[in-house]
């Protein structure tokens, strides 16, 4: 289901943007702008600057795009009604030489649909229960994206529930429909922020925001090929967004540099008396996420590496799969760069093992009061062998706090499908970045539907995807490590997709004079 619901730069300021280089990873002494889909948030910056183009005209170019691709993609809920009429207010503060809001005035940015707002959009997290209802006043979020002179376009499509209720497939939800990903027919997008992903990916807005309980920006930033920052729980405040869990629930940007992320992250963090769990936070002044990208921050890294998840999962050096390979070239990538190899290993099992310890973390509240009615009626109760667990403590007591401690280590690396598992119990942050695509020679990998139909999760071009994982409120030193590893692979310029926009914003013939 679509719904479409139809003071300014300082004169040094305007010097600044007109002379520096569009994107802050370019060498480049001359600017060409790019195409939406490679756009980062300095070209977009550079652009408005420069007269080249509106906010207005990106509203609706943004708007275009997703009209393209939405019968394909399924990945936006809802367009905001006002989206236009807010962007000509932005612009008209920028002509008039009003105060610029920050990096992020008057560039269009998605909102997960639990993320709710105070206008003329719904906020569902996917159900149509929650059609019309209405919010007192903006989520903290929401408020400071505005604040931040950032304009909100729309809704992105999510897991119902965020995933929370019954088998229903990852990526859809009734009220938006099934999302599908943008290099393989029917191909996963992973949830629960599985329009925010194919979103970011897309270039159908400058960026997305998603949340996570269990690994819902790091796997769909995994499988759409961007980057997803799974912040420290209290790092941004949650203060109505729809909840699935207090203690695990984090929001954060998805994106498609790094620096994008870090943009997004330095306007939405920070405390908020609405969210007691963001006053934990061990800092007064919150940390630049974006100095903190830094292309030398592997120099002198220590990077932890589980090797006993990764082997009781599937035998770490003998996996040929490709996300192990391209994860092996990485750990060399890193080396090279002059990061240290850590052999780190935790007490942590494989999050694809029916009966690992991630089943028993997620149990029910009904099962502590419902047990023991069932265990007093046993006549028989084997002892469960523990060969399992005890595989999982060999050398690593403490878990990821403590590996990381133990060896002095600036952060756990790890192929994406394992971050989630090592660090949403705790609260942990996750930096997930880039790492490779399925081979033109990759099975192809699919789960049947209940209407018939499938979703593929392995197949030529999917992406993939590693991650970082760190300390409680490390997203600095995450940040820099997958700034610095993006900067020496830049693995989306590889990308094939079968899903394309081709909507661009229209450039004035000014713009380079």
């Amino acid at each position: 289901m679509y719904k479409e619901k139809r003071t300014g730069i300082s004169w040094l300021l305007c010097l600044f943007l007109a002379v520096i280089s569009v994107s802050a990873d370019s060498t480049n002494t001359e600017w060409t702008f790019p195409s939406l889909i490679n756009a980062t948030l300095e070209d977009l910056q550079q652009g408005l600057s420069r007269g080249c183009f509106s906010s207005s005209d990106l509203v609706k170019t943004y708007q275009e795009r997703i009209r393209q691709v939405q019968s394909k993609v399924r990945a936006v809920t809802e367009i905001n009604p006002d989206a236009l009429a807010i962007a000509a207010s932005l612009d008209e503060e920028r002509k008039a030489g009003g105060k610029r809001l920050g990096p992020l005035h008057g560039i269009p940015i998605l909102l997960k649909d639990n993320v709710a707002t105070m206008d003329k959009m719904n906020n569902t997290a996917g159900s149509t229960l929650l059609l019309g209802a209405k919010v007192p006043h903006d989520s903290t979020i929401a408020r400071k994206l505005r604040d931040a002179g950032a304009i909100i376009l729309g809704k992105a499509n999510m897991d119902e529930w965020a995933d929370f209720r019954s088998d229903i497939p990852t990526g859809y939800s009734p009220y938006g429909g099934q999302t599908y990903a943008a290099y393989y027919p029917n191909q996963s997008p992973s949830g629960s922020s599985c329009g925010s992903g194919v979103s970011a990916d897309l270039g159908l807005a400058f960026a997305a925001i998603g949340t996570d309980t269990g690994g819902s920006i790091s796997y769909p930033s995994s499988i759409n090929g961007i980057v997803g920052i799974k912040s420290t729980v209290g790092l941004v405040s949650r203060h109505l967004v729809i909840p699935a869990s207090e203690h695990r629930d984090s929001i954060g940007p998805m994106a498609r540099t790094v620096r994008d992320a870090a943009h997004v992250l330095n306007a939405i963090a920070g405390p908020d008396p609405a969210d007691n769990y963001t006053s934990a936070a061990p800092f007064s002044t919150l940390p630049d996420y974006v100095a903190a990208c830094d292309d030398k921050a592997l120099q002198g890294a220590r990077i932890g590496v589980p090797y006993n998840v990764f082997n009781l999962s599937r035998g770490f050096e003998k996996d040929d799969t490709p996300q192990f390979v391209a994860f092996r070239n990485a750990l060399k990538i890193m080396e090279d760069a002059g990061a240290t190899i850590v052999e780190a290993n935790f007490t942590r099992t494989g999050s694809d093992n029916s009966t690992s310890l991630d089943n028993l973390y997620t149990l029910g509240a009904d099962l502590i009061t419902d047990i023991p009615g069932y265990f007093a009626q046993l006549k028989e109760n084997d002892i469960w062998g523990t060969n399992f667990w005890d595989g999982a403590l060999e050398k690593g007591p403490d878990g990821l706090l403590g590996a990381l401690e133990r060896h002095n280590l600036t952060a756990i690396a790890t192929p994406t499908n394992f971050a989630p598992g090592m660090a949403n119990h705790i609260g942990a942050p996750v930096v997930t970045v880039p790492l490779g695509y399925y081979p033109a020679n990759t099975s192809v990998e699919s789960r049947k539907l209940q209407n018939n139909g499938t979703l593929v999760w392995a197949a030529p071009s999917i992406p993939f995807a590693m991650s970082f994982v760190g300390r409680l409120w490390s997203e600095a030193d995450l940040i820099g490590l997958a700034y610095s590893f993006e900067q020496k692979t830049r693995v989306r310029v590889q990308a094939k997709r079968i899903v394309m926009p081709e909507a661009e914003v229209t450039v004035s013939s000014s713009c380079y004079a």
